[in-house]
């Protein structure tokens, strides 16, 4: 077998929207715990942003971060667990089920975030900017199931995190690394990451800034 090479395999666009993903998740539980109600919204706005350009990059992206690239049917899954270790480790971009965590943690934060745009609290003061688009009785229903997802986001990220962990130590397959350099090191025959022009990283840029103010201002 040939020697370890580094290949690329995330784009930076693709590596900086996750790392943003767990910061503005961790802000926006600490500031809610706090009542940092306007860095709340901001950490939200920002998030709102964030989960815009990902479906974009999801579609224009860089090859590994396309959903066509990961998104795979059951029977991907069950043949990924077929095949030897060495092999799996061998796997540019995520696995079948790494793709299927993915697609499920995107789905919680959008809706933790739609949910948080029309919520309001319990003297009117602090409210989503789509808040007036529902009854107070709607928008208070809509913060109590704000509440509620966001634990169900943490128990995904939990699973997310168990996930990365397993595959650390059964099967060799160091998936934190390359989302922070981009690159991985792989022995055999693989071809790493096809990247976007840069042009389209910048239309999604402008499209998800079109949106959150777009919905901010609207």
């Amino acid at each position: 077998m040939s020697e370890p090479r580094p290949l690329p395999v995330w784009d930076l666009p693709t590596r900086l929207t996750h790392w943003l993903f767990v910061g503005c998740i961790a802000c926006s539980w600490w500031t809610a715990e706090e009542r940092l109600m306007d860095w709340h919204r901001y950490s939200g706005y920002t998030l709102l942003g964030l989960l815009v350009f990902r479906i974009y990059w999801g579609f224009a992206g860089g090859s590994t971060a396309r959903f066509r690239h990961f998104f795979r049917g059951p029977g991907a899954v069950l043949d990924y667990f077929k095949l030897p270790r060495e092999q799996r480790a061998r796997i540019i971009g995520h696995t079948p089920l790494g793709g299927w965590s993915v697609v499920v943690l995107v789905l919680a934060m959008i809706v933790q975030v739609t949910l948080g745009l029309f919520a309001t609290d319990i003297d009117g003061l602090e409210s989503g900017p789509l808040s007036h688009l529902v009854s107070f009785d709607g928008g208070r229903a809509f913060a109590a199931a704000h509440e509620l997802s966001f634990d169900v986001l943490i128990v995904l990220i939990g699973v997310h995190v168990v996930a990365i962990l397993f595959h650390l130590f059964y099967d060799r397959n160091d998936l934190t690394s390359p989302m922070l350099s981009g690159r991985k090191r792989v022995a055999g025959e693989a071809d790493g990451m096809r990247p976007a022009p840069v042009w389209r990283l910048w239309t999604g840029v402008a499209l998800a800034t079109l949106v959150v103010w777009f919905i901010v201002k609207g």
